[in-house]
């Protein structure tokens, strides 16, 4: 009986599915939002602190590097709020085959790059 399975797995020439992507993504998403989760908590209580440390970070909120890290927490905010509504729809057995899957995959993608979006403008 002969094996056909692959000895040498190269990660760098497997292509994943969109719906893998998407699914890796979202859980990347989550672990870069706990420590984004850090940076937002020190930052609220910064602003409750005194008037003088709200101060301070409303003239460190100017600055484009903060824009920048804000931008990086909710980047991956928006994204992974969109991925969960897609997990949401397909709980409700709303695109549980493998068409549904990757056009779900795809309508997702677009949403959270609209939301991206969205949020870049409010910040700046």
């Amino acid at each position: 009986m002969k094996n056909h399975r692959p000895v040498n797995l190269e990660l760098s020439t497997i292509r994943f599915p969109i719906t893998a992507i998407v699914s890796i993504l979202h859980r990347v998403s989550g672990v870069v939002l706990l420590l984004g989760v850090l940076i937002l908590l020190a930052m609220f209580n910064m602003s409750l602190a005194s008037e003088e440390s709200f101060n301070e970070l409303k003239s460190l909120l100017d600055q484009v590097w903060a824009k920048l890290i804000l931008l990086g927490i909710l980047a991956p905010l928006a994204y992974h709020f969109a991925a969960g509504i897609r997990h949401l729809i397909m709980d409700m057995g709303i695109g549980e085959t493998l068409e549904g899957g990757k056009l779900g995959a795809k309508v997702m993608l677009g949403c959270a790059a609209v939301l991206i979006v969205l949020a870049g403008v409010l910040i700046w």
